[in-house]
């Protein structure tokens, strides 16, 4: 009997066959990006978590560009993406922006000239140009942690075929 199908994902001829995909299908066609092995879903995991912590659009894209360029596993950093959502992107923002104000040095300034701002595009650029440097910050030590962990996590725990039996 063989093995069951996996109506949940595409298999890799049907992904490669798609008309989107025709661009980019010399660069999708080498088997390392989609064999299931210790190394390369290490890859993928470290760069999908990279990419999706750090990018907050078009997370899809860069990270399959960065599994190809690491030789990562594929589909596996695509997914990873998904670790920001609608339902986590609040709290890890959040927690970016407390990182990187406690990385980056207190600007008392900012908050003053931030309600000093009248119209709502101007608080908007200021808010952007004050509150920004903390998010940046914070995102890019989480997304670099993360990336780390991830790769170590699959590194380690990944299972390792019997040694084998001597005569």
């Amino acid at each position: 009997m063989g093995q069951p199908k996996r109506r949940w994902m595409p298999e890799r001829d049907q992904i490669l066959a798609s008309r989107w995909v025709r661009p980019v299908r010399p660069y999708l066609s080498d088997d390392c990006l989609w064999e299931l092995n210790r190394g390369s879903v290490a890859r993928g995991v470290a760069v999908g978590l990279f990419i999706g912590l750090l990018l907050p659009v078009a997370q899809f894209l860069f990270a399959i560009a960065g599994a190809v360029l690491l030789r990562g596993h594929v589909p596996v950093s695509a997914a990873c993406t998904l670790v920001t959502n609608p339902l986590t992107i609040t709290p890890i923002y959040w927690l970016a922006y407390q990182i990187g104000g406690y990385l980056l040095p207190a600007r008392a300034d900012a908050i003053n000239t931030l309600q000093s701002a009248t119209t709502w595009f101007a608080q908007a650029l200021q808010w952007a140009g004050t509150m920004g440097a903390p998010l940046l910050a914070g995102l890019t030590v989480m997304a670099s942690v993360t990336a780390v962990l991830g790769y170590m996590m699959v590194w380690l725990l990944w299972p390792r075929p019997a040694p084998l039996a001597r005569d």
